[in-house]
């Protein structure tokens, strides 16, 4: 009986330690551009396959959603907010040699920062960067190719479909704009969303 409550107190040190955790840092790593995806998805097998899941928590390629629109339609798409680096969350007394070695010598690889000796980013721009992601992911999408006072538009959709005119007011908040299309010779002020129109150019 006494050894089993050896046991079950050993147990629950053992989960106060894991749910304190130690201190985790994150870090760039430079890879080749274009390939970010391919590189997580290697490295988070790594990680998988070589039991390291306890010390590199996360491994993140920071992306923020765009849109254009295309012939009506919405089209969505990722765009990386720091092109050809990845962030990996580690603890630092952890992130030895052998494992920056096999991570460095994945294929489109090319360093952590500090090399052999990753330097931690500042917890600030660390900041800075995850707020970035989380942003972009709570305020939905941002238009890839925002559209600008001034600009001429084809309305593609409702009364005025066919109709060319000049943007006078964006609201990006509400996804709508205000166009003076010219109607007999008069300028018409129109309100339309985003979805009705579509660059000229």
């Amino acid at each position: 009986m006494a050894e089993e409550n050896e046991n079950h107190i050993e147990e629950e040190q053992e989960e106060q330690l894991e749910s304190t955790g130690p201190d985790k840092k994150w870090y760039s790593l430079r890879v080749i551009s274009g390939k970010e995806r391919k590189i997580k998805e290697r490295i988070e097998l790594e990680v998988d396959r070589s039991k390291w899941g306890d010390f590199i928590t996360q491994v993140l390629v920071p992306t923020q959603k765009v849109y254009k629109i295309r012939s009506g339609k919405k089209v969505i798409s990722e765009r990386n907010i720091l092109p050809g680096y990845i962030l990996i969350e580690a603890v630092p007394a952890k992130l030895s040699g052998e494992i920056i070695q096999t991570i460095a010598n994945i294929p489109n690889v090319i360093h952590f920062l500090g090399r052999n000796n990753p330097v931690p980013m500042r917890e600030a721009e660390a900041n800075r960067m995850l707020g970035k992601v989380d942003e972009s992911q709570e305020a939905g999408e941002s238009m890839i190719e925002p559209f600008i006072v001034g600009e001429t538009v084809k309305i593609i959709d409702g009364p005025f479909n066919e109709f060319v005119g000049d943007i006078q007011e964006v609201n990006e908040e509400k996804k709508k704009l205000k166009v003076i299309v010219k109607i007999f010779g008069r300028g018409t002020e129109v309100e339309l969303n985003f979805m009705q129109v579509e660059k000229t150019a």
